[in-house]
């Protein structure tokens, strides 16, 4: 009876502490925490995107390959500072953010020139550089990390190197501006003629939101999701076509 009665007793202090705990993906962070827990600004990632995309997307790698020295540092630093425990979720979402697309550029650079990414063999499984201790591949850092946090809006964020995807945007994500800048990147993208074709009706929408239906569809159904975001309300009741995906080159 006593232990029972000291089983119940923690129990408060079980639930704490378990409301405490991070609920980002283990995948997320440095596999050893360090003294110093550096949180990068990523302005030198800004600078090249500043430098080389424009401000509908369209991506300069020819000068970016000029700027290839440059590139690495940012992706030196990248790898010398995984986030820390003691991060923000934002400051953990804008790193990963951030390293998805820059070394999608270095993948796209290492090959070039190509058409597509598609071209290049296995774009997104090749474990093709390094964060931290870890090996990386462009699909780990989407499905076992972006993914897992729980926000759909990354999938408006990261870029694939192709006229589809969204575009790539000409700043760098930053934590203290992370939700602002998602939400931009979700505007811009649900209501691009190119991306989207919106009616009250009818849509003919991305094979993003077919590829990834379950991450829209926690608190309704993909109407619902694109409703917070189209300028075009659309009816409960359209019907949902999905836009063959062109993946050429987004230069």
């Amino acid at each position: 009876m006593r232990k029972l009665f000291f089983i119940i007793s923690l129990l408060p202090f079980l639930s704490c502490a378990k409301s405490n705990e991070t609920s980002l993906p283990e995948m997320a962070f440095a596999k050893e925490s360090t003294s110093v827990s550096k949180v990068i600004d990523h302005q030198k990632w800004h600078v090249l995107l500043q430098k080389h995309v424009s401000a509908k997307g369209n991506v300069n790698y020819p000068g970016f390959k000029k700027d290839a020295q440059a590139l690495q540092v940012y992706l030196d630093e990248l790898s010398a500072n995984v986030p820390q425990k003691s991060w923000s979720k934002n400051a953990v979402l804008a790193y990963w953010i951030n390293a998805y697309n820059a070394f999608t550029v270095k993948l796209i650079l290492d090959n070039y020139p190509v058409k597509s990414i598609k071209d290049i063999k296995d774009p997104w499984g090749k474990k093709f550089f390094t964060l931290g201790t870890k090996k990386y591949s462009l699909e780990e850092i989407e499905h076992e990390v972006l993914r897992k946090m729980d926000e759909p809006r990354i999938h408006f964020a990261i870029n694939c190197a192709s006229f589809s995807c969204p575009n790539l945007s000409n700043e760098a994500f930053i934590d203290t501006k992370l939700e602002k800048q998602l939400d931009v990147a979700a505007k811009a993208f649900v209501n691009d003629e190119t991306k989207n074709i919106i009616q009250q009706e009818s849509v003919e929408i991305s094979k993003i939101f077919d590829w990834f239906s379950g991450d829209f569809k926690s608190n309704g159904s993909i109407v619902d999701y694109l409703n917070q975001y189209s300028t075009i309300k659309i009816s409960k009741k359209a019907k949902i076509k999905f836009k063959e995906y062109n993946w050429s080159l987004n230069d």
